[in-house]
């Protein structure tokens, strides 16, 4: 990753975990109707503790807030060499670490002393406030521009570049103007009148947000209706949509590939995802493919990578994939040219997972009613946590997650996250080892972990 990004294996970076960077991407976008609301932020935006594990030990992290001393502890026993750890001077639970780091004097000041020890800044996802980050700091930015990252992230762009490449994809249609979109709206509703499915998709839309299944020309039609509405209000024609068929699937898959500033492009990993509702839930590693559709992934990858290179792309690039029930294989759903949550494992993976293990990524939701210490859920835990590379039990990720959502006020609930990977020998041991851990935190908690 530090050579493809840097040209040098041996650069510092100082990583910066601003997850939802597509909400940036998707400023100024005329996208689905939606409300502003978004009651996770808080828990969203300490997904930034990620990064803690992926940076090597000569590297550096900016976090909202310090990490649990007794999970660092931890994951000190365990030999896990940490990064430099840098804090913001105020964490604002609704704003992402960028904004917390701008807004940081002494921070900007010690971000532009490490650029002169060759240091460059590497984020989730590059969007103009990482810019400014990186301008008003001096810590120059390890990957493209702002309107590049945005520009490839597109799922519009995901579409025309599968359309040019030739890679299997949905029927579907794209639309930049109120127009397009009328034309497109028009060739779905002739798959709705033969009982098939279509999907309405946002350009920039993430986790589940900004997709609407359409089962009949009703629906398709108020929807439509709704968003034309929406730009009048706006007196803009614009949008950024695109309407695909849907397709049946046995499983979602996330590849990533690493694009070098010289263009050329490396195969990283497949791995198959877990998703509840179109929101990522976690990872199967390995992916249960044959040598066919792993031959395809790895060939998708190649051709993805060098147009993306021809675009002024270098980096990381995950890109969601799906199997149909006969096989088949559906490439690319979408590009995400940035970090991926798979990015955030491989690390740990390498450190501690042994030939022939299998590996669940998970995250199990909690419901609390005050602040949940690490050191009180490594004893509920007991016996369930990783002991050392090669052996069974949940490797915790990022703890921030679980009391992100937690106030001053008392006798407030509050909705938390536990990530962690989840190692084992075999599927029957994975599975029991999964129910456990689920079992002993729904009785620890105010509601059930799911």
């Amino acid at each position: 990753m530090k050579t493809a990004l840097t040209g040098a294996a041996d650069t510092p970076l100082v990583f910066l975990g601003n997850f939802e960077v597509e909400d940036q991407w998707a400023d100024g976008e005329a996208g689905l109707p939606r409300t502003a609301f978004r009651s996770s932020a808080a828990v969203v935006n300490r997904m930034d503790e990620f990064a803690m594990l992926l940076a090597g030990a000569d590297d550096l992290v900016v976090l909202k807030a310090a990490p649990d001393e007794a999970y660092l502890a931890h994951l000190g026993e365990l030999g896990v060499a940490l990064p430099r750890l840098l804090t913001v001077a105020r964490n604002n639970p609704e704003q992402t670490v960028t904004k917390d780091a701008l807004a940081d004097p002494a921070l900007l000041t010690t971000l532009g002393e490490l650029a002169g020890r060759g240091a460059m800044l590497s984020p989730h996802g590059t969007s103009v406030l990482e810019e400014e980050l990186a301008e008003r700091s001096g810590l120059p930015l390890a990957t493209p521009s702002a309107a590049v990252c945005k520009a490839v992230n597109s799922k519009i762009y995901s579409r025309r570049v599968a359309d040019e490449t030739g890679l299997r994809q949905a029927a579907g249609w794209t639309a930049d103007t109120l127009d397009e979109l009328e034309s497109a709206v028009e060739e779905a509703r002739s798959l709705l009148v033969f009982g098939r499915r279509v999907v309405v998709k946002d350009a920039f839309g993430v986790s589940g947000k900004g997709i609407a299944v359409i089962e009949n020309e009703q629906r398709l039609d108020r929807l439509h209706t709704m968003i034309q509405r929406q730009a009048a209000k706006s007196g803009d024609n614009r949008v950024s949509l695109l309407i695909e068929e849907w397709v049946d699937k046995v499983a979602d898959l996330n590849y990533q590939f690493t694009v070098a500033r010289d263009g050329s492009v490396h195969f990283d990993f497949v791995k198959e995802a877990i998703t509840e509702g179109g929101v990522h839930k976690g990872h199967r590693i390995p992916a249960r493919l044959d040598q066919r559709q792993t031959g395809e992934v790895e060939k998708a990858a190649r051709v993805l990578g060098e147009r993306l290179a021809e675009d002024g792309f270098h980096g990381v690039v995950g890109v969601d994939a799906m199997v149909d029930p006969d096989g088949q294989l559906y490439p690319v759903i979408e590009i995400n040219a940035r970090n991926n949550m798979s990015t955030y494992q491989v690390r740990m993976q390498e450190t501690f997972v042994a030939e022939g293990q299998i590996v669940l990524a998970r995250q199990y939701p909690l419901r609390l009613t005050g602040r949940l210490p690490y050191e009180r859920l490594r004893r509920v835990l007991d016996g369930l946590l990783l002991s050392g590379p090669g052996g069974s039990g949940l490797l915790v990720n990022n703890f921030a997650t679980v009391n992100a959502g937690a106030s001053e006020e008392r006798d407030r609930s509050f909705d938390g996250r536990l990530y962690g990977l989840l190692l084992a020998e075999d599927q029957d041991r994975l599975t029991a080892l999964d129910a456990e851990i689920a079992g002993r935190l729904a009785a620890e908690t105010e509601g059930s972990v799911r």
